[in-house]
């Protein structure tokens, strides 16, 4: 268990605020940035990491896309193909997700 700088696995400060708000309580990224036990602050506030996944993107459901601030998984898709240049969805490829909760 260590403390990450947020930036490690929350790429960018709108994902930040979401998470702070409660809207997004997890994300999947290509590679793994955080393990579990793993803290970090937002705006003074502090979450814990309590689950990292290796999955494939063709797992991915309604439901994981609405953890992530999409209302579903083709809005999800959208998101990223306008996100990362050069996206291509591919069911087969492997993602890790970072699940994380407020610490009381």
């Amino acid at each position: 268990m260590a403390e990450i700088d947020a930036d490690t696995i929350l790429p960018a400060e709108h994902i930040q605020q979401a998470v702070a708000s409660g809207r997004v309580s997890q994300l999947h990224r290509g590679d793994q940035y955080a393990d579990e036990g793993d803290t970090f602050d937002i705006d003074g506030e502090t979450f814990e990491v309590v689950e990292v996944t290796e999955r494939k993107l063709g797992d991915l459901t309604d439901e994981d896309a609405q953890a992530e601030g999409s209302a579903n998984l083709e809005e999800y898709r959208q998101r990223l193909n306008h996100a990362h240049d050069h996206f291509e969805w591919d069911d087969d490829a492997t993602v890790y997700r970072h699940r994380f909760e407020q610490v009381e």
